[in-house]
């Protein structure tokens, strides 16, 4: 090393050295500190997995998720879920909800044995949308896994943040339909209260009487992510205590698989063997599979899930968020965006990229996007990228596009939680341009520490989430 680089070197961890002083210990930084300054000065790129640094954070500014509630393709509940996913099964079919035949594409991951009647009165269900009654269903799954006491709690400070991306699209067609063949004075009362963007999110906290900080996210295949990484944030400027966190979508009908057709986002090479169509990184993907779903996660204090005996699932330490500010549907070819969402993901949790174990990718099977993922995974992995394993569940229940970051996001922390890794499925013929490790076809047992998750949206939205096990 040349003494300008020795130099500089010193420099360097005597300014790194004086912005973690105060938050983590000497001996826990060391490693790090060697390894970032290796990364920036190219003298010794980082290949290997690294320890993870101890938080030495208070446990009052700790978030820790502690229930997860889910309704996916694979059924209700964790288990269907994450049995369907660890077996590398396809949940995708043919669409029943409507006939399909006139469209290129008439497949779908649809949530079939989803009943609203066994999570709220009837009469309230036909007062909802689909996403709605799926929001609720989680919720309900959610805070009875977390053990949430909610009849002896204050819910002046739980709080409710559900994303939602095409709004209620069933409502919407019925609306439209009644307006053409008898007139606007026929419409549904109901359907404006059903339509609205917020309502997953009030539905909610009307069901649960939850009357904290409630709000929706409206950022297309980013926001499920984006919900429970602004949850956090809520619980950390003491605006709530407990924040039940996620997504909500039902999109198959037959405008919103008309309009996605015209985009020509969709694949439509399989509709005869609907479980081999979703096949992110396969060099025969053609675009994605649409789904429906929905997944609520609890957050909270660690100090006070502690308190209480909670179980805790995982602790979420780290969120970012960018924008392309390239196109409304096409992702930036190079990553660029992307990108700078993982980094700051992983400077708010203090870590570097070669202790992250493994990567949940948005990765939604269109020509585009799983290479301009694969990209930004190599800017900010380096030589690491090819050692990381990636994988993504799209692969096997669609693309659930607003709540998709929620239900991805549980499928990371229940990685963490059983140290197996769901595989990407479908992916047969390697892409050239898509040459990482992607756990093809079948889940891989792994020692997890730390997990990311990817979810990028319309409109160039990135948010990425980091997890961590807690021990």
């Amino acid at each position: 090393m040349t003494p300008q680089a020795q130099d500089r070197r010193a420099m360097l961890r005597s300014e790194l050295l004086g912005l973690v002083r105060e938050q983590v210990t000497d001996e826990a930084i060391e490693s790090q500190i060697e390894t970032l300054l290796a990364e920036i000065l190219a003298d010794d790129p980082a290949v290997e997995p690294q320890p993870v640094v101890i938080d030495q954070q208070p446990p009052d500014q700790r978030i820790v998720v502690t229930g997860i509630g889910v309704v996916s393709p694979f059924g209700v509940g964790l288990e269907p879920f994450w049995s369907g996913l660890t077996a590398g099964r396809s949940a995708i079919g043919r669409i029943t909800f409507f006939d399909p035949s006139s469209y290129p594409c008439q497949i779908a991951g649809q949530a079939n044995d989803f009943q609203p009647q066994a999570f709220m009165d009837a009469k309230e269900a036909r007062r909802m949308s689909r996403a709605s009654q799926m929001a609720v269903a989680a919720a309900r799954m959610a805070v009875e896994h977390a053990r949430l006491p909610l009849e002896r709690m204050d819910r002046d400070e739980v709080g409710v943040l559900i994303a939602s991306g095409t709004t209620s699209m069933p409502d919407v067609e019925q609306a439209a339909a009644t307006l053409l063949q008898r007139g606007g004075m026929k419409i549904s009362p109901f359907f404006i209260p059903a339509a609205l963007p917020n309502m997953p999110a009030s539905q909610v906290a009307i069901q649960l009487g939850l009357r904290g900080y409630t709000t929706a996210i409206c950022t297309a295949c980013a926001a499920g992510a984006q919900a429970i990484g602004e949850a956090a944030e809520v619980i950390r400027r003491g605006d709530a205590e407990v924040m039940l966190a996620g997504g909500a979508e039902a999109p198959i009908t037959a405008l919103s698989l008309g309009a996605f057709c015209v985009l020509r986002a969709l694949s439509t090479r399989s509709n005869d063997e609907p479980a081999r169509a979703s096949r992110p990184f396969d060099a025969l993907r053609d675009g994605f599979v649409p789904g429906e779903g929905a997944a609520v996660l609890v957050l909270e204090r660690l100090s006070s899930a502690q308190q209480r005996g909670a179980p805790i699932l995982a602790e979420l330490i780290g969120y970012g968020v960018s924008a392309d500010a390239y196109h409304v549907t096409a992702p930036d070819p190079d990553g660029e965006g992307a990108a700078l969402a993982m980094r700051r993901a992983l400077h708010h949790a203090r870590i570097s990229p070669q202790q992250v174990d493994y990567i949940n990718a948005h990765a939604t099977s269109t020509p585009a996007g799983d290479i301009a993922e694969t990209r930004a995974i190599k800017q900010v992995f380096g030589e690491y990228a090819y050692s990381v394993p990636i994988s993504s569940i799209k692969s096997m229940i669609g693309h659930l596009t607003a709540a998709a970051g929620a239900v991805e996001a549980v499928a990371t922390i229940l990685a963490l939680h059983h140290g197996v890794i769901p595989p990407t499925i479908n992916l047969e013929h390697p892409d050239p341009e898509c040459d990482l490790d992607y756990v093809p076809n079948v889940a891989r047992s792994s020692a997890l520490q730390v997990a990311i998750s990817n979810s990028f949206g319309f409109g160039g939205v990135n948010a990425v989430l980091v997890f961590r096990k807690v021990m």
